[in-house]
């Protein structure tokens, strides 16, 4: 078999499609001349790899992608070991919060240890952080923790974040707990949407107290919940980050009982001095953070 041809056919069954394919290899190729060269594959064997639309390995597809990935997923890694270590990359994934207060820190001492390192970014949520070490689009992600992550993937908790609301500073509402004493909540609340872990634990621990109160306004962010509830539009929830300051005008209010967001760091396979670097500093700073959640 043409060795190119099985790289061509490894990307395209790793991203689930040869458009995708092409927009993420790691070199230009166009996308006629790999459909060209994955069609040569598939006559010399005699077989159909994948269904074009929509996109599907078929048994004989999987067989032969269980078979290169191995070896194509691991080029970089035994490419860096064999240089010397000299090639040095590592991409981060993380929420605007964690990419903008903790990374250039952490890259800072990085590159004290790794002359030359490149740095990437990309932000995502916790399940597009995991697709994307799927992918091997990053190598190392700080997120939620919710659940075991998938085959490959090491998940390991790093600190436990308490809920918190977010109130205007002049709010005659002291504590979460006058809020559950009432009929109905009239307020209108801020929240992450509802299939994210923060909403999800918010919403247990309403249940909890059988209490009702569902969002009015879903943000993106968590870093919105308070641009939001200063400019008047409801109650926020958040999670309380030590070293992230509130505006002025906004408060938070602590909900003990409430189940808390398990932060931790995910990569996958065994982890290079690069990424068991990273995860060490990431787990300092979880240590000193959670010092300062004991005082609170």
């Amino acid at each position: 078999m043409n060795i190119h041809h099985l790289e061509l056919f490894y990307y395209v069954a790793r991203h689930g499609g040869i458009s995708e394919a092409v927009r993420k290899m790691p070199y230009g190729i166009q996308q006629p001349a790999v459909s060209g060269q994955i069609a040569q594959l598939e006559e010399h064997l005699g077989v159909t790899l994948f269904q074009r639309r929509p996109f599907a390995l078929t048994s004989q597809g999987r067989r032969l992608f269980d078979f290169v990935e191995p070896f194509f997923s691991n080029l970089a890694r035994i490419e860096s070991e064999l240089q010397g270590g000299h090639v040095r990359n590592l991409r981060i994934g993380g929420s605007t919060i964690v990419l903008r207060e903790y990374v250039p820190e952490l890259a800072q001492k990085l590159r004290k240890k790794f002359p030359g390192l490149k740095l990437g970014l990309r932000l995502g949520h916790q399940v597009e952080l995991e697709s994307m070490l799927r992918k091997e689009e990053i190598d190392f992600a700080i997120t939620i923790i919710e659940k075991k992550s998938g085959p490959r993937i090491n998940s390991v908790p790093l600190i436990d974040l308490p809920l918190v609301l977010l109130v205007q500073k002049e709010s005659k509402i002291t504590e979460a707990a006058q809020l559950w004493k009432r009929d109905k909540i009239e307020e209108p609340l801020i929240c992450l949407p509802s299939a994210e872990t923060v909403a999800k634990n918010f919403q247990q621990g309403l249940t909890k107290l059988g209490v009702d109160w569902f969002p009015s306004i879903e943000a993106g962010a968590l870093d919105l919940m308070a641009t939001y509830v200063a400019g008047g539009l409801g109650i926020g929830l958040s999670v309380f980050i030590p070293r992230i300051n509130f505006p002025a005008n906004v408060r938070a209010l602590p909900l003990p009982g409430f189940p808390p967001i398990a932060i931790g760091a995910m990569w996958r396979g065994k982890a290079t001095p690069i990424i068991q670097a990273c995860f060490d500093e990431f787990k300092a700073r979880a240590d000193l953070a959670r010092m300062a959640i004991d005082k609170v």
